[in-house]
């Protein structure tokens, strides 16, 4: 068997080897007119695959399937049980072909938070130390609003001539998740951004997007320092 020359290349350390980082998001659920269906997948894998350059850590692609709350339906999504045995087998996978023992996952919807209360069980299914990285849900904003329109103008992936339709909330439930009452009610953000959205509109800033993602990607290089630590 080939000695492989782990100190190779542009890699912040050696052991960064072990570590993966996969993203996280949706590839079946509107976004408005202006943006695609996966958004949320291209955005986080964006995110992941850019800090496993920036680190070198392994660059592990997408997980498929995503989950989403009952009261919001705006696309195809699955169980939460089906997508926990989906990351677990997916990382088992991971685990066994590419000898990693820590694993960033870069959410980028949503509605995939639940997660976060089944990574214990998760870890244990694995034998993996699993991060859970939120920071662009949490800076982003509105279900396609400004903060994703900007990050998709960066990506290239967003529709500038369907800008002006992007907050018909009323054609368009579910941009700022406008149309979702039941959720809005359940959650103070969520009728928040709805109302952003409603008495705001939406626009394109690509500056905007680039410090989006520059924040996301950072947090994800500060996760890769800890585990390295750990």
């Amino acid at each position: 068997m080939a000695e492989l020359r782990y100190r190779a290349g542009n890699i912040k350390d050696p052991r960064v080897h072990k570590i993966g980082i996969i993203a996280l998001g949706s590839h079946l659920e509107n976004h408005g007119p202006a943006l695609p269906i996966d958004t949320d997948a291209k955005i986080g894998s964006h995110i992941a695959f850019q800090s496993s350059l920036l680190t070198g850590a392994k660059f592990l692609g997408v997980i498929y399937p995503a989950y989403e709350l009952d009261e919001i339906d705006h696309g195809v999504h699955v169980s939460l049980d089906e997508l926990k045995e989906n990351v677990i087998n997916t990382l088992n996978s991971a685990k066994k072909f590419l000898d990693i023992e820590k694993v960033i996952i870069v959410n980028a919807h949503g509605g995939n938070i639940p997660l976060m209360t089944e990574l214990w069980d998760i870890e244990d299914k694995t034998d993996l130390s699993i991060v859970f990285n939120n920071k662009v849900i949490s800076s982003e904003g509105p279900h396609g609003g400004s903060g994703e329109l900007s990050m998709a103008k960066v990506l290239g992936i967003v529709n500038e001539d369907e800008l002006e339709n992007q907050a018909n909330v009323d054609e368009y439930e579910e941009v700022g998740l406008y149309g979702f009452k039941k959720a809005r009610e359940n959650d103070p953000n969520i009728e928040e951004g709805a109302m952003d959205v409603k008495e705001n509109g939406v626009y394109i800033d690509e500056v905007y997007g680039e410090r989006l993602f520059n924040l996301a990607i950072n947090t994800v290089i500060f996760d890769v320092e800890k585990l390295l630590d750990f």
